[in-house]
């Protein structure tokens, strides 16, 4: 027997508020909704970009595949940006190539899973989190990978209250974010996926293979509708991963999330990610800013590759990964010290101690390499002068 489980079910004590676009609560006829989150620190990528979904649903005339709010040109344009007919401007939600992010959009168009495989901080959350929203008009239904991930939160768990009263039931079932997708025809993402024990994680191969989820207690069984599919996340340099098996890997496509190609393109994702953050905190964007942000994702990469940007000094690398994600994190945190307690003008003391926390991270092996590292570059390099006392000055 098939069943197609409630979708006013949560498998969370606290459901999160409808998503735009999901079928619940107001929304435009494209599927695109306007979020009522205006309060909400971080807004669900469907809210925060609602305007520019509901204009590309607006002007997509090419073919969706069923259940989808977008055809996958939109869907890529989306994360890419660009410039519709009518003069909207879709900002680009991820710099990279444009042959990864058409591949990762076909793969959902197909019955294959797909997996965004990556260093930390490469975008592998964000860019599930914006595939979700654009194919399905909602990013919520997601399983958060850890060590003690169990094996309900993939299938479905139970109301213990019904349970001991009235036996299993559907009344009783508590479906999982995967489970209503399947049920709902939508994308489901689960982050982390190799943080979960590996027996847990096996638990995927059914439903993704046959398309099927069974309920051994209820003779029943969730069959996936047109329109399902699922985002895995994972990085290779965790400790405490557990490597997939071959028969869970061969479900998915992998997609390799690269890190940025060049400085010049690091700046631009930091900037543009730092401006968003910046602007959700209501922090003032310093005209000067950009330096700064430069000067950071110099240190970063240099660092992260063991030389510096000329080629001409070899660098030991610390344990950190400097990722892209770290300098976003280090300049959003120099901006908020410049807006609270300086001129609203970011400066290298603003930035300095958010650099020595990424790279110092091993405080024996760490701080010598940052210490050698200031002395033999930042010291002699012409316009780092401030930043070296700086750097100095938190590091004493």
């Amino acid at each position: 027997m098939t069943v197609s489980v409630d979708s006013t079910m949560s498998a969370t004590a606290n459901p999160p508020a409808p998503a735009p676009g999901s079928g619940s609560g107001s929304g435009s006829d494209s599927g695109f909704g306007s979020a009522d989150g205006a309060e909400a620190l971080r807004p669900h990528a469907e809210g925060a970009f609602a305007a520019e979904l509901a204009a590309l649903a607006a002007q997509d005339d090419r073919p969706r595949p069923q259940r989808w709010k977008l055809s996958p040109w939109a869907v890529a344009t989306y994360l890419l940006g660009g410039t519709l007919p009518d003069g909207t401007v879709i900002t680009p939600k991820y710099v990279g190539p444009r042959r990864i992010v058409e591949v990762a959009v076909t793969t959902l168009a197909t019955d294959r899973a797909l997996l965004l495989l990556g260093v930390p901080g490469t975008a592998k959350t964000w860019v599930s989190e914006h595939l979700a929203a654009a194919v399905s008009g909602d990013s919520t239904l997601l399983v958060q990978g850890t060590a003690g991930t169990p094996e309900e939160a993939i299938r479905y768990g139970w109301n213990y209250a019904q349970l001991l009263a009235h036996g299993p039931s559907r009344d009783a079932l508590v479906p999982s974010p995967v489970m209503r997708a399947m049920s709902e025809g939508m994308t489901a993402r689960v982050e982390e996926l190799t943080r979960i024990p590996a027996d847990v994680q096996d638990t995927l191969i059914t439903i993704l293979s046959e398309k099927t989820l069974p309920i051994p207690e209820l003779g029943q069984e969730v069959q996936a509708v047109r329109g399902f599919n699922l985002i895995a996340t994972a990085n290779d340099r965790d400790r405490g991963v557990n490597d997939l098996s071959s028969a869970l890997r061969r479900r998915f496509n992998t997609v390799v999330l690269p890190l940025p190609e060049s400085a010049d393109a690091e700046v631009d994702i930091v900037s543009r990610r730092v401006d968003q953050l910046g602007r959700s905190l209501d922090l003032p964007a310093g005209p000067e800013g950009i330096d700064e942000i430069r000067r950071v994702v110099t240190v970063f990469r240099e660092l992260r590759d063991g030389v510096t940007a000329d080629g001409r000094t070899k660098l030991k690398s610390p344990s950190g990964t400097l990722s892209t994600a770290e300098a976003i994190s280090v300049v959003t945190n120099g901006l908020a010290l410049a807006a609270h307690f300086g001129d609203g003008v970011l400066r290298p003391g603003d930035v300095a101690a958010g650099i020595l926390g990424a790279v110092v991270r091993d405080p024996a092996a760490d701080r010598v390499i940052w210490q050698e590292y200031l002395e033999a570059v930042v010291r002699e390099r012409d316009g780092w002068k401030d930043f070296y006392r700086a750097c100095r000055e938190v590091s004493a």
